[in-house]
C-alpha cells in the first residue's frame, strides 16, 4: 500500500502498515470462520463426536472474539489514520499558508533592496556631480588667486617703477636746481664785473 502524501515512513506510515496487517488478518480469520462452518455443516451431514464438536465449537467462538477484537482494533486504527490524514491536511494548509506569506515577505524584501540600491545610486551619482562641481569650483578659484598672484606682482613692479621714476624725477629736480643756481651765480657774477668795468671807464677818460 501506498505511503500517504506528506507521510514519513516511521510516523504514520507505521500506522498505515499496521492498517494494512489488520485487513489481512481479518481477512484470514473470516476466511478461516468460512472453513468452520463449512466443517459445521459437513459435521450435520456425517456424525461427529460431541468431542469434535465441542472442540469445533470452540474454537469458532474463539476465532469470532479474535475477530470481533481485530476489528475493533482495526476500527481504532482506522481512527487513528483519520486522525492522522487531518493532522495533515491542517498542517498542509498551514504549510501552504506560511510559503505565501514568506513568499510575500521575500518579494517585500527584494522589493525594498531595489528601492535602497536604487537610491543608493543616486546618492553615490549626487555625490560625484557636487565633487565634480566642487573640483571645477577648486579650479576656477585656483585661476583667480594666479591671476590676483600676476596682478600683485604687476602692481608691485609698477609700484617700482614709480618710486624709480619719482627718485629720477627728484634727481633731475635736484640736478635742474643745481643748474638753475650755478647759471644763476655764473650771472650775477658776470654782471657785477660788467658794472665794474662800466665805472673804471670814466675814470680813465
Amino acid at each position: 500500500m501506498a505511503t500517504p502524501l506528506g507521510w514519513s515512513q516511521g510516523g504514520s506510515g507505521s500506522v498505515c502498515l499496521a492498517f494494512d496487517q489488520l485487513r489481512d488478518v481479518i481477512e484470514s480469520q473470516e476466511e478461516l470462520i468460512q472453513q468452520l462452518r463449512n466443517v459445521m455443516v459437513l459435521q450435520d451431514e456425517n456424525f461427529v463426536s460431541k468431542e469434535e464438536f465441542q472442540a469445533v465449537e470452540k474454537k469458532l467462538v474463539e476465532e469470532k472474539a479474535a475477530h470481533a477484537k481485530t476489528k475493533a482494533l482495526l476500527a481504532k486504527e482506522e481512527e487513528k489514520l483519520q486522525f492522522a490524514l487531518g493532522e495533515v491536511e491542517v498542517l498542509s494548509k498551514q504549510l501552504e499558508k506560511e510559503k505565501l506569506a514568506f513568499e510575500k515577505a521575500l518579494s517585500s524584501v527584494k522589493s525594498r533592496a531595489l528601492q535602497e540600491t536604487s537610491k543608493k545610486d543616486q546618492l553615490i551619482t549626487k555625490c560625484n556631480e557636487i565633487e565634480s562641481h566642487i573640483i571645477k569650483q577648486e579650479d576656477i578659484l585656483n585661476g583667480k588667486e594666479n591671476e590676483i598672484k600676476e596682478l600683485q606682482q604687476v602692481i608691485s613692479q609698477q609700484k617700482q617703477i614709480f618710486r624709480n621714476h619719482v627718485s629720477d624725477y627728484r634727481i633731475q629736480k635736484q640736478q635742474e636746481n643745481y643748474m638753475a643756481q650755478v647759471l644763476d651765480q655764473k650771472h650775477k657774477k658776470a654782471s657785477g664785473m660788467r658794472q665794474a668795468r662800466s665805472h673804471q671807464r670814466p675814470r680813465e677818460k
